[in-house]
């Protein structure tokens, strides 16, 4: 028997996915528990018409990002500290500031958690911090610290 997932199944397949199944099975379980529905011929085309849509949402947001990392790469953030009389910053930056300064200075709002830090900020200088969009999609932005 075939049916189409609705959800996430463990040991079976994801959401939007046609797997086969024992009747006993599709019919006793994933079914009434909603987890399945059977694959008629009107339920494949529905599933093939999310599917496209799937894809063109999909692409769209590729879109979106590149069009993100191209504006951060143009260039380098700056974000002001406070420093110490030898050039030491007090504390270190964090992907907050970091955060905060594409935001202030791009225009565009990354969740701290997606940015990492390459080496440990304690001083003024050039670095680099890694952005993770997803889907393999990440870049390496360039950042200044300067004194405030």
């Amino acid at each position: 028997m075939q049916v189409i997932l609705i959800q996430d199944v463990n040991n079976l397949g994801g959401a939007n996915e046609l797997v086969t199944v024992k009747n006993g099975y599709g019919r006793n379980y994933l079914i009434p528990q909603k987890l399945a529905v059977e694959a008629s011929p009107s339920n494949l085309k529905q599933l093939n018409e999310k599917l496209k849509q799937q894809a063109k949402k999909e692409a769209k947001l590729l879109a979106e990002i590149n069009n993100v990392i191209n504006v951060l790469k143009e260039g380098v953030l700056k974000i002001g500290a406070k420093t110490g009389t030898s050039g030491k910053i007090f504390g270190s930056v964090t992907s907050v500031q970091i955060a905060r300064a594409i935001k202030e200075q791009k225009g565009y709002e990354i969740d701290r958690r997606r940015i990492h830090i390459l080496d440990d900020v304690k001083e003024l200088g050039t670095f680099k911090a890694k952005i993770d969009f997803g889907n393999g999609n990440e870049t390496e932005v360039e950042f200044e610290v300067v004194s405030e």
